[in-house]
């Protein structure tokens, strides 16, 4: 079903599908876009304070935000971003988690000067498979109306 702008309202919750990080994944991930050692080397990362590897936050982010995205709910309508906001790491993520992620639709506004344009500000969670949250952002999306 395409989506635009007048179709979201507060409150909606879209569940994303979920992904499980492995090793290689995280090491990857860490030696292009953050390479500190709890990320990129097993046996320093034992001996930090998260006691092993952990991924980068940034590629949580990243999953966690696709996990939604690819439900298709702003394939027809998404004009892009300008920004997240409330960004919080809660826990680390290890090798071996399922990540699951969820959106909340909690403001939907009009465009006052392009009343083409709608701003919808989203709250993604980001799970394991223990059901603790690991992740917390509030996205602002610029999406389409048909008018």
């Amino acid at each position: 079903m395409e989506r635009y702008f007048d179709d979201f309202s507060v409150g909606q919750v879209f569940k994303g599908r979920s992904a499980t990080l492995t090793e290689g994944q995280i090491i990857d991930f860490a030696l292009q876009y953050d390479p500190q050692s709890f990320h990129i080397d097993v046996n320093a990362a034992a001996e930090s304070h998260f006691g092993g590897l952990i991924a980068s936050g940034f590629q949580t982010l990243g999953l966690c935000f696709r996990l939604v995205v690819q439900l298709g709910i702003f394939e027809a309508c998404s004009m892009g971003g300008p920004g997240i906001d409330e960004l919080r790491f809660l826990a680390p993520v290890r090798p071996g988690d399922t990540l699951r992620s969820e959106c909340e639709i909690v403001d939907v506004r009009a465009s006052q000067s392009k009343p083409e344009i709608g701003i919808l500000k989203s709250h993604f969670r980001g799970y394991n498979q223990h059901g603790d949250q690991v992740i917390s952002f509030i996205v602002t999306h610029m999406l389409k109306r048909l008018i």
